[in-house]
């Protein structure tokens, strides 16, 4: 038995339409893990994956509400659609996840929340990879939570067309429209998405009706494009590109925003992501060399003057992966990258990287043993450098198909965004923090079981002492377990159900805000004939509150309950009918900002 090692990841295959004796984890493939493909069966981290067929029964509208029905998942919004959105990972906020559009750096440098959740359609998506527990081993910063890579689809053999339309409460529309061609030798994809709404006010005190108060609108124009040429049997060229367009309506944070007073705001964001990869597999090596590129364009328009906020990001890398024995493989990497805030900070930092990741499965008597690891070095101008990694160790019984045990333990390095630094509510003297995380995991026929810890060094947060973000002093811990299960209850019925119990709290044991501690979400789909199906999910939140050290308004302690329903038609068409929070319950994630009441919605797609 020859010594092995290996860096990957361990995810759920959310197949509604597959019953799950027929869920072959072996044919699904993943790439955030070790940045490159890896089948699922053989990682060891701690990941989730939500696929389009999820995604079109479920009719998810946002890329957050996808994210929501995940285990160890929360979000707080500012309002309903477009509004400023922070997802929560395992009690971490989004500026401490890394989030990636076929692999582009996604988190935006020059605001405060990370990646910006609020402009993410669910529009063209293949799939949404979810790896949980610090990824920087991989990825470098922005990775301390885990990564989020949001895959959009690509071309398939031929010419393939689809378009999808929908009307629903608070006169929302969505249209989107596909194409693809491809052949032997090259491909071509484009699709785009229009979603409008006239929305509902962003802020209204707790107990008031939304309808007494002025709306606030919401326009997205998501727009991708991929190209690709097989220059030869060895060798290819890829190119990929999204654009985000949209314009929101809002109500600042001073505002009362009576249908009288009639105040809001207005932003405009026009973002981009692009790549181009040259690919060359042979026998020995899989070798990738990449340029990509992310541009922030925002601007807001209040009773203030015009305030305008560009950030770019500039990537340029190449990796080597040499395969041996078998399944076993050793990926070496390398990449630059440039991270400048333009406009009144015209601040800039560089960052280059190198990353060697092993992988390796013993195969023994009872089964198979996975090891992975990864080892990062960063070095920064504008930061001290930093070595990161992550290791893990997982167990696949063979007289038991679906017994697994797995447990991940990696650290990470999250610097301050320029806006942290430098902006009016900037520190200069803030530092990067560091965090070091543990999970374990047990599953056996549907049941999983997972327990994560996470301990994170001078935490970067705001301060209301001195109005301005500061280095939390101490080791604040955010800890606790996940329950699921995930079975056909029958030949027709598919129940997926998850507990999340969250403990987060910083050095002086005090919890942190806005995260709850006790989450139930669950969904059923039934399948009474093959052309419909019948779904209903929500979740259960349990006490949270809006400051720190469970101070401010209790804004958990309620249950939500969706209903959906798809009607194949034909083989091209299906209709379907879905009906959001169907008891009009009455609750507000972040105190004094908005949620949707009871909203249906009906739709047709269309595939060829």
């Amino acid at each position: 038995m020859q010594k092995k090692l290996q860096l990957s990841l361990l995810c759920i295959a959310l197949t509604s339409q597959l019953n799950a004796q027929d869920i072959n984890l072996e044919s699904i493939t993943v790439t955030s893990v070790a940045n490159t493909d890896q089948k699922l069966h053989d990682v060891t981290a701690n990941t989730e994956v939500i696929t389009a067929e999820e995604i079109e029964e479920r009719r998810f509208t946002t890329v957050t509400q996808a994210l929501n029905s995940l285990s160890g998942i929360n979000f707080s919004s500012n309002g309903g659609l477009g509004k400023a959105t922070s997802v929560y990972l395992r009690g971490f906020d989004s500026k401490r996840v890394l989030v990636l559009i076929d692999g582009i750096r996604y988190n935006d440098l020059t605001g405060l929340d990370g990646a910006p959740f609020g402009h993410l359609m669910i529009s063209d998506i293949e799939r949404i990879e979810v790896i949980k527990g610090a990824q920087s081993g991989i990825w470098g910063a922005d990775a301390s939570a885990g990564v989020i890579n949001i895959i959009t689809k690509s071309a398939e053999k031929g010419f393939h067309a689809g378009a999808d339309v929908e009307y629903g409460n608070y006169n929302t529309q969505k249209h989107a429209l596909n194409l693809s061609y491809k052949t032997d030798t090259y491909y071509v994809k484009a699709a785009s998405q229009l979603l409008t709404s006239d929305g509902f006010s962003t802020k209204v005190p707790k107990g008031e009706n939304v309808d007494d108060y002025e709306a606030d609108g919401y326009k997205n124009i998501t727009s991708d494009l991929k190209l690709g040429f097989q220059i030869n049997e060895t060798n290819k060229v890829d190119f990929s590109y999204t654009r985000i367009d949209a314009y929101s309506e809002y109500d600042p944070y001073d505002s009362n925003d009576t249908i009288e007073a009639n105040k809001y705001g207005e932003d405009e964001t026009h973002d981009s992501f692009g790549q181009i990869n040259f690919n060359h597999i042979d026998s020995f090596n899989e070798f990738k060399l990449y340029a990509k590129r992310s541009i922030f364009n925002r601007q807001y328009l209040t009773d203030n003057p015009t305030s305008h906020y560009n950030g770019s990001v500039y990537e340029y890398g190449a990796n080597s992966k040499i395969g041996y024995d078998e399944k076993d493989f050793v990926l070496i990497a390398f990449d630059y990258k440039t991270f400048e805030h333009e406009n009144a900070l015209n601040e800039k930092y560089k960052n280059q990287a190198g990353t060697i990741t092993n992988s390796n499965i013993f195969k023994i008597d009872s089964g198979e043993i996975i090891l992975t690891e990864a080892l990062r070095y960063d070095h920064y101008d504008m930061f001290d450098d930093k070595t990161t990694g992550k290791a893990g160790v997982k167990y696949n019984s063979k007289k038991y198909k679906t017994l697994s045990f797995s447990t991940n333990i990696g650290s990470a390095y999250n610097v301050p965004t320029l806006y942290n630094l430098y902006s009016y509510y900037g520190n200069e003297n803030l530092k990067p923090e560091d965090t070091t995380s543990f999970d374990a995991t047990i599953e056996y026929k549907g049941f999983k079981a997972t327990y994560f810890y996470n301990r994170v060094k001078n935490m970067i947060d705001y301060d209301f002492t001195i109005s301005k973000y500061n280095n939390i002093q101490g080791t604040s811990i955010l800890k606790g377990f996940e329950l699921g299960y995930k079975e056909y209850l029958t030949d027709e019925i598919l129940a997926d159900i998850s507990y999340t119990y969250l403990d987060a709290k910083n050095e002086d044991k005090e919890a942190l805000r806005r995260r709850p501690q006790d989450t139930i979400k669950f969904a059923f789909a039934y399948y009474p004939t093959q052309k419909l199906q019948l779904g209903v999910d929500g979740e259960y939140i349990g006490s949270r509150f809006d400051r720190d050290n469970n101070q401010g308004v209790q804004t958990g302690y309620y249950t939500l309950v969706n209903f959906v329903a798809n009607y194949k038609i034909d083989k091209n068409f299906t209709t379907y009918f879905k009906v959001d929070n169907i008891a009009d319950t009455d609750y507000q994630v972040v105190d004094g900002y908005a949620t949707a009441q009871r909203s249906t919605y009906l739709g047709v797609s269309y595939r060829y």
